[in-house]
C-alpha cells in the first residue's frame, strides 16, 4: 500500500510537470512554424491541459480498468466544474464576455447527452469511442473556425496575450516537447499502477478512485491555469479552459479509451455519475444565462453552491470506501 501512494503522488506529481514542458514545447515549436496565436491557444494549450486525463484513461484502458478510464474523463469535469469553477468564483466572481463561451456551453450539454445515451446499453464498445473522436474532430474544426472569425472577441484577446513573450529556440522546443510526452507515457503508468493497487488493497472499484483521486490529480493544471488567469483578470480564460477541458474529456478522453479497449459501463457510472456531470453543466448553463442576460458574472453564491455539491459529491464517494474497508 504504502508503494502504491508513493507512485501515485510521484505519478501525478510528474505528470502534471510533465504536460506543463510538454505544451510549452509544442506551443514553442508551433510559433516557430508560423501557427497563429489564437490556434495554439486552443489547441495546443487546450489539449496540454487535457494531457493527463488523455494519457491517464488510455493506460488505464489499454491495462484492463475501464472504471478507471471512465471514471478519470467524467471525474475531470466534475472535479472541473463545481471544484474549480467553484473555488476560482469564490475567490473572485467570475465576469465573462465572450460570444463564443456563449456558444461552448450549451455546447457541452448536447455532447453530455450524446455521452449519456451511449451509456444505456452497459458499454461503450470501439464504435461508440470512434463515434466520439469523429464528433470531437468536427467540435474543433467549428471552434477554431469560430475562432478565427472572432478577432475582437475576448477569448482570442487572451489567447493572444497568454502567447505574447520571450520565445524558446526551435531545439530546445523540441527537447521539451519529446521529452514531456515521453515522461507523460511513464508517469500515468506509474500513476494507473499504483490506482488500481490501492483500489484492489481497499476493496473498492477502481471506478470511485478515479472519480476522486487520480481525477483531482489529473485536473491541476486547469487548476493551475484557472488561477493563474484570476490573478490576471482573465476571466473568460477561466470558463474557456473548463468548457475546452469538459469537451475533450468527454469526446476525446473516453473515446480515445474506447477505441483502445472497449469499456464495460457500471450502473452506477449512469445514475450517480453521469446524471451529475449533466446536472452541473445545465447549473453552469443557468448560473451563466447572464452571458446574454442581465447578470454577466458566475458569483460567488453561484460558487459556493459549486463547492458544496462538490464537497456532497467527494464525501459520498469516500463513504463508500471507509464503508468497502471495514466490511
Amino acid at each position: 500500500m504504502g508503494m502504491a501512494i508513493g507512485a501515485i503522488i510521484a505519478g501525478l506529481v510528474l505528470l502534471v510537470w510533465s504536460a506543463d514542458k510538454f505544451v510549452e514545447g509544442a506551443a514553442a515549436t508551433a510559433k516557430h512554424l508560423g501557427m497563429p496565436a489564437l490556434l495554439i491557444g486552443m489547441v495546443i494549450i487546450g489539449f496540454g491541459t487535457s494531457a493527463p486525463e488523455l494519457a491517464v484513461s488510455a493506460m488505464a484502458a489499454a491495462d484492463g480498468n475501464p472504471g478507471l478510464a471512465l471514471g478519470n474523463g467524467y471525474g475531470s469535469n466534475i472535479t472541473n466544474i463545481a471544484l474549480i469553477v467553484g473555488l476560482t468564483a469564490v475567490i473572485a466572481p467570475i465576469a465573462v464576455h465572450s460570444q463564443v463561451l456563449r456558444k461552448e456551453l450549451p455546447l457541452l450539454v448536447v455532447l453530455t447527452l450524446i455521452a449519456g445515451a451511449q451509456l444505456l446499453d452497459g458499454e461503450l464498445s470501439r464504435l461508440d469511442g470512434w463515434v466520439l473522436l469523429g464528433v470531437f474532430a468536427v467540435v474543433m474544426g467549428w471552434s477554431i473556425f469560430q475562432g478565427m472569425r472572432g478577432k475582437g472577441d475576448a477569448v482570442v484577446v487572451e489567447a493572444d496575450a497568454q502567447m505574447a513573450g520571450e520565445l524558446m529556440a526551435m531545439k530546445t522546443a523540441i527537447m521539451w516537447l519529446v521529452i514531456g510526452l515521453i515522461l507523460l507515457v511513464v508517469s500515468s503508468r506509474l500513476l494507473v499502477w499504483g490506482a488500481v493497487t490501492i483500489a484492489q488493497s481497499l476493496g473498492v472499484s477502481d471506478l470511485v478512485i478515479g472519480l476522486t483521486i487520480v481525477a483531482i490529480g489529473t485536473s491541476l493544471p486547469e487548476l493551475a491555469s484557472a488561477l493563474a488567469a484570476v490573478r490576471k483578470n482573465e476571466h473568460d480564460l477561466i470558463l474557456g479552459n473548463i468548457l475546452g477541458s469538459g469537451i475533450f474529456n468527454t469526446l476525446a478522453v473516453v473515446g480515445l479509451a474506447a477505441v483502445i479497449q472497449p469499456l464495460s459501463v457500471a450502473p452506477e457510472v449512469l445514475y450517480r455519475d453521469w446524471t451529475l456531470m449533466l446536472a452541473l453543466t445545465v447549473g453552469l448553463l443557468v448560473m451563466g444565462f447572464g452571458m446574454t442576460g442581465w447578470r454577466k458574472v458566475i458569483s460567488r453564491f453561484d460558487g459556493s453552491i459549486l463547492l458544496l455539491v462538490y464537497v456532497a459529491y467527494t464525501g459520498y464517494l469516500l463513504s463508500t470506501v471507509v464503508a468497502a474497508s471495514t466490511s
